[in-house]
């Protein structure tokens, strides 16, 4: 797969989609999910424009980032994060996108206090109520929300979600529905420490049905790097 060409041709439909939606183009984030693809593919596809770097597991964001693969673009986290892994992420990645319980968010906190720094999250929504999915339920986001404000060392900055595997982007419409209008709700609630500036949602299936619903960071692994091969 051709990176360069694929994010020219992902950036022209985020920004087509954002104008859709009533937003300035600049308002719709790339964030290239970089999971198994080396410091070199990771590189080029910061050159070629990516507003943010994303990676699901620790050890492998280490390793890359030990070899200079982030440099010129902010650096995510967007897999499950496990409480043991919190101080090696606090204070060198941007955003954790998957603050999925109040005792990760305690840790988070702890550690990045211990630093003496803020460190940025997002809350994540298990919007579908799957069973093997974590993160928080939308009835109980207002509570979590009162608590985090609470901590002193963490920023709540938004919402996230990953809805169910789909055939097609539009059968995640009705989730990506019910985000934005948890995102809209929560946001006029003033909470200390909270802002609800990111939503971030839609993949590789999905985004382009995510940024007409809302979205404004998209995490695109396939889309941009090719399929992945496990074997």
């Amino acid at each position: 797969m051709d990176i360069e060409e694929n994010v020219a041709r992902i950036k022209a439909e985020l920004a087509e989609a954002a104008l859709a939606s009533g937003r300035r183009p600049e308002e719709v984030r790339l964030v290239a999910a970089s999971k198994m693809n080396d410091a070199e593919r990771v590189r080029r596809a910061i050159a070629a424009g990516v507003d943010a770097c994303g990676e699901n597991r620790v050890q492998e964001l280490l390793e890359k980032n030990a070899q200079g693969a982030y440099a010129g673009a902010p650096l995510h986290f967007i897999g499950h994060l496990q409480k043991n892994k919190v101080r090696q992420l606090v204070g060198l990645v941007s955003l954790i996108h998957s603050a999925d319980s109040l005792e990760l968010l305690r840790t988070i906190d702890r550690a990045a206090a211990a630093r003496g720094l803020t460190q940025d999250v997002l809350l994540e929504i298990n919007i579908a109520a799957e069973a093997t999915k974590s993160g928080f339920s939308p009835e109980e986001l207002p509570a979590v929300l009162e608590q985090a404000a609470a901590l002193s060392a963490v920023r709540v900055r938004g919402l996230m979600a990953i809805p169910p595997i789909c055939v097609s982007g539009e059968e995640n419409r009705p989730y990506f529905i019910k985000m934005k209008q948890l995102f809209i709700d929560n946001d006029e609630k003033k909470y200390d420490n909270i802002s609800m500036d990111f939503l971030s949602m839609g993949m590789s299936g999905d985004y382009l049905t995510a940024v007409a619903c809302g979205a404004n960071l998209v995490r695109l692994g396939t889309a941009i790097f090719g399929a992945r091969h496990y074997g």
